[in-house]
């Protein structure tokens, strides 16, 4: 558990690194990009090693109905990653689509798994997102788009949303969670 731990924390600080210490972060230049992005995978790999390494209590259990609220909450997070990067009409509406994007993928995770590994997992994440976008608020101007916004566009994430959303429930299956109950 202490390696999910571990895990969990070091990808909250590479994340804050810029928020919490910019001075420091400046003052490094451009090794900093490196050196943030070896943590972030250092990380990766120590909640995924972690993660299927602990073994803990079960608090609450999968009921069929979070299961359909998990895959709706999963394709909006989908969604929500999709569209940021194509700049679409919800873009405008959400400040931060990818880390809502982020805590609607902690949520829905959470509805499914009520094993102690997961709470560390999802909810620590879910935690980070939510920190994350009081320091962003806190420290930057609001920059959304304004449209007018492309059909195609939104055509193209919305498809593109639902390619991904299929690929990463198959490689759920192979890994020997099932997506769909």
């Amino acid at each position: 558990m202490l390696l999910l731990i571990l895990g969990v924390l070091l990808w909250a600080a590479a994340h804050f690194f810029k928020r919490v210490a910019p001075a420091k972060r400046a003052q490094m230049g451009d090794k900093a990009q490196g050196i943030v992005a070896l943590a972030l995978l250092a990380s990766v790999v120590l909640m995924v090693i972690g993660f299927r390494m602990t073994d803990a209590a079960i608090l609450w259990d999968r009921h069929p109905a979070t299961v359909g609220i998990n895959n709706l909450l999963n394709l909006l997070a989908v969604y929500l990653f999709a569209a940021s990067g194509m700049k679409t009409w919800i873009t405008s509406k959400i400040r931060h689509p990818q880390l809502t994007a982020m805590k609607a993928w902690a949520v829905a995770h959470l509805l499914v798994n009520g094993d102690l590994p997961s709470f560390i997992l999802f909810g620590g994440l879910l935690a980070w997102a939510v920190a994350e976008v009081i320091l962003i608020n806190r420290q930057t101007e609001d920059t959304r788009p304004t449209g007018p916004f492309e059909t195609r566009k939104e055509i193209i994430a919305a498809g593109a949303s639902l390619v991904v959303f299929g690929l990463i429930a198959w490689v759920h299956y192979l890994l020997g969670y099932a997506a769909f109950g």
